[in-house]
């Protein structure tokens, strides 16, 4: 059994070596992660430059590229045989709802669903990362269940951990991504060199937070597992511009 480790936080995380550990009593574990902080990056793939690969003193290699980066360069081009799934995190902080859609940690997952591998992603709800053995724990037992399955098809799991004692979950559900209120403005400020710069506003609040999302289930202590797709069609839209094409 081997798994491809990655993440958003970076190669020197405490997310990622505690997942490391974690996971090597049940599979072989090759860790590739980015060079630094890449959150927010979402699927971008590094098309203007070359990327490095090194190896640090612990054993975990890094690029000087994305999530999405790493793994692709370790599934097409560095490792000899193809990983029996991809693990992304622990992240530092939850992935639901919108987040999903620019989430670093979703997307090093997501390249490996496309490369045909079953993926995970994996967060700790909590910017403090009290934790982060609650999310170990869970991880495991996901990778635990997915083994022992006869998969049809390959999975792209998003798994949201509350950062709480894991004897203090309520329960595990599985979950539909909820949706936020658009984010807040950008906040501007200006610099010593009396230059105007713009940070990104913090995401806004929870909007659908209903009985069957992730958000809720958060909320309420439990583990949420949001089985997700990449499909980006509408297909509710289709006959409608179809029907412009007639006129």
């Amino acid at each position: 059994m081997r798994i491809l480790l990655s993440n958003d936080d970076g190669y020197f995380s405490p997310g990622i070596e505690l997942l490391a550990r974690t996971l090597s009593s049940v599979a072989e574990i090759t860790v590739v992660a980015p060079e630094r902080d890449r959150s927010g990056s979402s699927n971008s793939l590094t098309l203007d430059r070359p990327l490095s690969l090194k190896q640090s003193a612990n054993g975990f290699y890094y690029v000087n590229g994305t999530p999405t980066d790493c793994v692709h360069l370790a599934v097409t081009g560095m490792l000899d045989e193809l990983p029996d799934m991809v693990v992304s995190g622990i992240n530092n902080g939850a992935n639901m709802g919108d987040d999903t859609i620019y989430s670093g940690t979703v997307a090093a997952a997501t390249e490996g669903y496309l490369l045909g591998v079953p993926s995970v992603a994996v967060s700790l709800c909590s910017k403090a990362g009290v934790h982060y053995g609650t999310a170990a724990r869970v991880a495991l037992e996901v990778v635990r269940m997915i083994l022992q399955k006869q998969l049809p098809e390959p999975v792209l799991l998003n798994v949201n951990v509350p950062d709480v004692p894991y004897d203090a979950l309520s329960a595990w559900t599985v979950t539909r991504l909820g949706k936020r209120h658009r984010a807040e403005p950008v906040v501007r400020a200006v610099t010593p060199r009396d230059e105007t710069v713009f940070w990104v506003g913090a995401a806004g609040a929870a909007q659908d937070v209903g009985e069957e999302t992730d958000f809720h289930a958060v909320a309420n202590n439990r583990v949420s597992i949001t089985p997700l797709q990449i499909d980006l069609t509408h297909n509710g839209q289709i006959d409608m511009v179809r029907s412009w094409l007639r006129q």
